[in-house]
């Protein structure tokens, strides 16, 4: 089996050392570069074209969401994991929006990052708790009135799908998706088969205008959709 090639970006010189270091002692794992900003990032994604991309936010140059979108334009076939230590809502929102599949806050411990690497080689979704919680906190958050009548929405954004527009199932589909399960083991939790879970992922990416998992696990979490306890 090919080991997950995984490439660092920190600002910090100790900090992408000790990463380095400690996701060398993981099995199955290798470190294949480091980058210092967020454009050296994407110069190295583009060169070495690692599996994984362990991405901090704030570096010079571009930060860690701008160096995830650069990334991803270039190789949509990259996943992004973000290490960092902030958790609010902008950050979080911003980097998945960006196509992050994983986010972790440097409190993460050495398993954590091994579980989060290696789910997002493997296209799984991997957030910490902490950050789920903030996610799920924002999505329920009821917004303050408008002081005027907005506007009408442009078409296009009229079209956008509604997330209730998910059937029951649909949803629990989504949701199954968030907590980074695959269709096997979809299809085992809801008791169908394989070939009904795609028909309802198919559905699912149509009415959420999503084009792969990580934008539909995007989608979970900042919808509501997401289960902290999936």
């Amino acid at each position: 089996m090919t080991d997950i090639r995984v490439l660092i970006a920190d600002d910090q010189a100790a900090v992408r050392e000790g990463l380095a270091l400690l996701l060398e002692t993981m099995s199955g794992v290798t470190v294949v570069g480091q980058a210092a900003d967020g454009l050296e990032a994407a110069a190295l994604a583009a060169e070495l074209a690692p599996d994984v991309v362990l991405m901090d936010l704030n570096m010079p140059r571009a930060d860690g969401i701008e160096a995830t979108s650069r990334v991803l334009a270039q190789n949509p076939e990259i996943r992004v994991v973000v290490l960092t230590t902030y958790e609010d809502d902008t950050s979080i929102v911003g980097a998945l929006r960006a196509g992050a599949l994983g986010y972790l806050t440097k409190a993460a411990t050495r398993a954590d990052i091994e579980r989060a690497v290696k789910a997002a080689a493997a296209g799984q979704a991997i957030l910490d708790p902490a950050v789920q919680r903030q996610l799920l906190a924002a999505a329920t958050a009821t917004p303050a009135a408008p002081a005027t009548s907005p506007a009408p929405a442009p078409e296009s954004e009229a079209a956008t799908p509604a997330a209730d527009d998910l059937s029951p199932r649909e949803a629990d589909v989504l949701r199954l998706i968030a907590a980074g399960h695959s269709n096997r083991e979809i299809a085992k939790k809801l008791f169908v088969g394989e070939a009904t879970v795609k028909s309802h992922i198919n559905r699912i990416f149509t009415k959420t205008g999503c084009r792969d998992r990580a934008q539909a696990v995007q989608y979970a979490f900042t919808h509501g959709y997401a289960d902290p306890n999936a």
